[in-house]
């Protein structure tokens, strides 16, 4: 018997290579005028272009997308836009920059643009997340949500490979709790299984050749179904670990969701049959956690958190920081298997329930 809720989230997708060519007509479809280009300061580039096409329609480019979203650098963006008279924000880039957009959105209202160049799938989300005193509050409120996305698959071709891999693998973090979330429905599980599947496959046709634009187009596609995944059920385990560990101790996002995910896995496998049956089905392995763990040792990802930053003094904190305020999880988030899991998690270790 199904018994499940399905909303949808409306938000307008172009897919297909040269789109970033589309921006200043759909800036117009928004019935914008003025429209505010944001990226990180080594995006400039890119922006610059995006501005260029946007003519006498572009308010400038802003370049000071930070990881994480601190709140500082969100009102700071605010500010901003308010000064060039922006009604309009266009953000190319990844998680970063779409998540400076939401922040800008969440306070002011403006309507986002994103033009993703890497798959983190934050473009398909009304979740945004911003950090303070240490700490990376998340939310979700509907008017953050990017109106358009343009998906060009060409932006994605300088992307350096072991930034893909490990965007990729963030990705489909998202789609993994989505197949055990409390408020999951059947239309998200079959996004989430094709979107593994797609990511996994693109994934490998990029590490082999970074300039594989059927792989890239693979990728991207994977990406668009494990973001509209995350925008749509609720987050576990997982994710609430990688907050904590990027918010608290200023982790890299993509790297630890790479690093922790087998790890999170494992720790939901014995209550979440269905769920990892079908992650392990669309990476056509035995066993969901350690084809995870293979696949990321396949594309080169730093092994353990510790290649990464985090000193095995801070994991007491971490355990305590999770504990603290966790998510909804299929099973129940215990002080003695947390830690152990972030331990294994550092060390590198094999994935174990």
């Amino acid at each position: 018997m199904y018994d499940f809720t399905y909303t949808t989230l409306a938000s307008r997708v172009i897919f297909g290579a040269g789109s970033m060519k589309l921006i200043q007509q759909e800036v117009e479809t928004l019935g914008a005028r003025r429209a505010l280009v944001l990226c990180t300061p080594e995006q400039r580039e890119q922006a610059e272009i995006v501005s260029s096409l946007l003519g006498p329609s572009s308010a400038g480019v802003f370049d000071g997308a930070q990881m994480h979203v601190p709140i500082e650098n969100a009102r700071r963006a605010r500010e901003h836009a308010k000064s060039v008279d922006a009604d309009c924000a266009v953000a190319i880039g990844g998680g970063s920059t779409i998540g400076l957009g939401k922040a800008i959105a969440l306070e002011s209202s403006l309507p986002i643009i994103a033009i993703p160049t890497t798959y983190a799938g934050s473009e398909m989300t009304p979740i945004y997340g911003i950090t303070e005193g240490g700490l990376k509050r998340t939310g979700r409120d509907a008017k953050v949500l990017p109106k358009t996305v343009l998906y060009d698959p060409e932006l994605s071709l300088g992307l350096p490979i072991g930034l893909s891999v490990v965007s990729g693998l963030n990705a489909i973090a998202h789609a993994a709790e989505g197949l055990y979330a409390k408020d999951g429905n059947p239309v998200m599980s079959l996004m989430a299984e094709e979107g593994i599947r797609a990511l996994a496959k693109g994934l490998r046709g990029v590490k082999a050749s970074s300039t594989n634009r059927e792989a890239r187009s693979e990728c991207l596609y994977g990406a668009w179904l494990c973001g509209t995944v995350l925008g749509s059920v609720g987050m576990a385990l997982h994710h609430k670990l990688c907050h904590t560990l990027g918010g608290t101790f200023n982790l890299p996002h993509a790297e630890t969701h790479a690093i922790v995910l087998p790890h999170a896995l494992a720790y939901n496998s014995i209550v979440a049959d269905d769920a990892i049956t079908r992650i392990a089905r669309a990476l056509n392995v035995d066993v969901a956690a350690d084809g995870l763990y293979e696949l990321s040792l396949e594309l080169g990802v730093p092994r353990g958190l510790r290649e990464i930053g985090l000193s095995e003094s801070d994991l007491d904190q971490a355990c305590e920081v999770a504990l603290s305020n966790p998510y909804w999880n299929p099973r129940p988030v215990e002080a003695v298997p947390l830690r152990a899991l972030l331990q294994r998690a550092w060390e590198g270790a094999r994935p174990r329930p």
